[in-house]
């Protein structure tokens, strides 16, 4: 019995593309051709397409059955591979569900940490995505911190003041605003600002996980919210106090 590359494709249920590229990578050995130059396939080759198909349906690669060769053994350890890597894969999996369906249930933001997430309602554009920039330079202890902090925070007049705080805004507009906003992120910009801060166990280390922060609020802010911030920072870094003296009019703080 003799089939062509067609006929052979269908009864072993694959594609005619599939088994040219068997041929190509050498897991199938090419036939014998017939008089007019057609292959013809045999029963050795049906039987050597089912067992690489067999062989996809368990989970191997094509890489994986080349390693295997072409005999018919029992690829015991090839087997033992796979079902450990099928094992780590489907522990992965579940975590993923179960973190699906905390994000479900707390219709939290799907690309922030579990920890976070909850706590980002109410902040603006600009402010999520600094929260997606802190999630992946800080360390577990660094967002936990920032967790507690995002918990503490509620959409206030002061808030909404920075998150609309327009470019231009003049000396004493943002002097007032950073003495204003000073209690409520005093306790995240001193720590941060320090390696014994949030940053403290930065994968990439302190320095790199604040330069990270600084470059982004330097993207994500325009230059009289930043200037807000530096003031905060400066007066936070400097003297360690929990607020800033009020502004007097026509005279505000450095």
């Amino acid at each position: 019995m003799a089939w062509s590359t067609r006929e052979i494709a269908e009864l072993a249920g694959t594609t005619l593309r599939a088994v040219r590229h068997y041929h190509t990578i050498g897991l199938l050995e090419e036939p014998e051709r017939r008089a007019n130059g057609y292959k013809q396939y045999g029963v050795a080759h049906l039987v050597r397409i089912l067992r690489i198909k067999r062989l996809i349906d368990l989970g191997f690669s094509l890489a994986q059955i080349s390693a295997m060769g072409d005999t018919d053994e029992h690829p015991e350890e090839a087997l033992r591979t796979l079902d450990d890597d099928l094992s780590a894969t489907i522990e992965r999996l579940q975590r993923i569900r179960v973190e699906l369906a905390l994000i479900l249930r707390e219709a939290a933001p799907a690309d922030l940490p579990l920890e976070l997430g909850p706590a980002t309602g109410g902040l603006s554009g600009n402010d999520r995505s600094l929260v997606v920039v802190l999630a992946r330079v800080l360390g577990p202890q660094g967002l936990q911190a920032y967790a507690e902090v995002l918990q503490n925070h509620r959409t206030s007049p002061e808030m909404y003041a920075f998150d609309h705080l327009p470019a231009d805004a003049g000396e004493p507009a943002r002097a007032e605003l950073a003495w204003r906003l000073f209690p409520q992120v005093h306790a995240l910009l001193s720590g941060s600002s320090t390696p014994e801060g949030v940053h403290r166990d930065a994968p990439g280390g302190p320095r790199f996980a604040a330069q990270t922060v600084v470059q982004a609020i330097g993207d994500l802010y325009n230059p009289a919210q930043i200037d807000v911030i530096r003031r905060i920072a400066l007066r936070s870094r400097e003297t360690g106090k929990t607020e800033l003296p009020r502004p007097v009019s026509g005279h505000p703080p450095s």
